[in-house]
C-alpha cells in the first residue's frame, strides 16, 4: 500500500510541475497588473500639460468622481444594449444551427463546408471587420449607392449618424464575428448527449420540438452558462468595433461609447487614478453580473 501511495504522490508531482508555467504567466500578466490597478485607483496621478501631478494618495475620491459622473451610467447602458442586441440573435442562431447539424435525420449535405463558413468570421480581426463595415455603410459607401440605384431611398441613409443604426451595426458585427464560435461550442455539447435518450424519446412519440426543449436544452445548460458568462465578459470589454466604426467618438451623441472606450480616454490622457478606479468598477460589475447569470441559469440540485 505504501508503494502504491508513493507512486501516486510521484504522479501528482508531475501535475503540479505542469501547472507551474500557467501559474507564472498568471502571476506576471494578470495578478500583478490587477493588484497594481487596484493600488493606482486610490491615488491622484495624472499629467497636466508638461507637469506631472502625483501620485498622491486620495482614498476613494476617484471612485466618488466616476460614480458622480452621469456619463458612466450612460456608457454602461450603451454597452449592455449593444451586447444584448448582439447576443440574443447569436444564441438563437447558434442553437438552431447546432440542432440542424447534429440531427442525423436531416442528413444535411456539405456539413464541413458550412461549418467552416460560419466559423470563418471568427478568424477575422475585429479591427478589419470594423473598417469593412465603416466603408460599406458610409454616407457615400456601396450600401447607400445600391439602395439609391434600386430606388429604395432618395438620399443617402446616415447609418453612422443615427443611434439605432449605429448601435445595430455594432451589435450585428459582434453577432457575425462570434456566432460561429458559439455554434461550435453548442454542437460539441449536443454531440456529447447520450443518443439513447433521443431514441427513447422517439419511441415514446416525442416530437423534434419536445426533444429539443425537454432533453437537448436542459442537458446543454452547462455549455449555455459558460457561453453566456464569456459573452457577457466580452460584451463589457467591447472596444475595437465601436472605436473604429465611430473613429473613437462614440457618436452619434456618444450613444455608442462603451465603458472600455471611456476607460481608454483616461489612459490616453494619462489619468491613471481615474482609469484604475474605472477598471476596478468594471471588474466588480463583471463579477456581479456573472454571478447573477450563473444563479439564474443553474438549477439547484438536491
Amino acid at each position: 500500500m505504501n508503494k502504491k501511495r508513493s507512486k501516486v504522490v510521484q504522479y501528482n508531482r508531475w501535475g503540479y510541475i505542469f501547472m507551474i508555467p500557467f501559474i507564472v504567466v498568471y502571476l506576471i500578466f494578470q495578478f500583478v497588473p490587477l493588484v497594481t490597478t487596484i493600488y493606482n485607483s486610490f491615488f491622484e496621478n495624472y499629467r497636466s500639460g508638461l507637469k506631472q501631478i502625483g501620485p498622491n494618495f486620495i482614498g476613494l475620491a476617484n471612485f466618488q468622481a466616476i460614480f458622480s459622473n452621469p456619463d458612466l451610467w450612460k456608457y454602461f447602458g450603451n454597452t449592455m444594449i449593444m451586447w444584448i442586441c448582439g447576443f440574443v440573435p447569436q444564441i438563437f442562431f447558434s442553437l438552431l444551427l447546432g440542432a440542424w447539424f447534429t440531427d442525423p435525420s436531416l442528413r444535411l449535405k456539405a456539413q464541413r463546408f458550412w461549418k467552416t463558413v460560419i466559423y470563418l468570421p471568427n478568424l477575422i480581426m475585429a479591427s478589419a471587420f470594423a473598417m469593412l463595415f465603416f466603408t460599406l455603410f458610409a454616407d457615400s459607401g456601396p450600401i447607400n449607392s445600391l439602395l439609391q440605384n434600386l430606388g429604395l431611398v432618395s438620399s443617402p441613409v446616415r447609418f453612422l449618424s443615427t443611434t439605432v443604426t449605429a448601435r445595430g451595426l455594432v451589435a450585428f458585427m459582434n453577432f457575425i464575428m462570434w456566432f460561429g464560435n458559439t455554434t461550435i461550442l453548442l454542437m460539441a455539447g449536443m454531440m456529447g448527449i447520450d443518443p439513447s435518450l433521443f431514441e427513447a424519446a422517439q419511441v415514446d412519440g416525442a416530437t423534434a420540438t419536445q426533444v429539443f426543449w425537454r432533453i437537448t436544452l436542459p442537458l446543454l445548460r452547462p455549455i449555455l452558462v459558460y457561453t453566456m458568462i464569456t459573452s457577457l465578459i466580452g460584451g463589457l470589454q467591447m472596444f475595437d468595433v465601436p472605436q473604429i466604426l465611430t473613429n473613437g467618438t462614440g457618436d452619434p451623441a456618444r450613444n455608442t461609447m462603451t465603458l472600455i472606450m471611456y476607460l481608454n480616454k483616461h489612459l490616453y490622457s494619462r489619468n491613471y487614478g481615474l482609469a484604475g478606479a474605472l477598471s476596478v468598477f468594471l471588474f466588480i460589475v463583471t463579477g456581479i453580473l456573472s454571478m447573477i447569470v450563473f444563479k439564474i441559469t443553474v438549477r439547484k440540485e438536491g
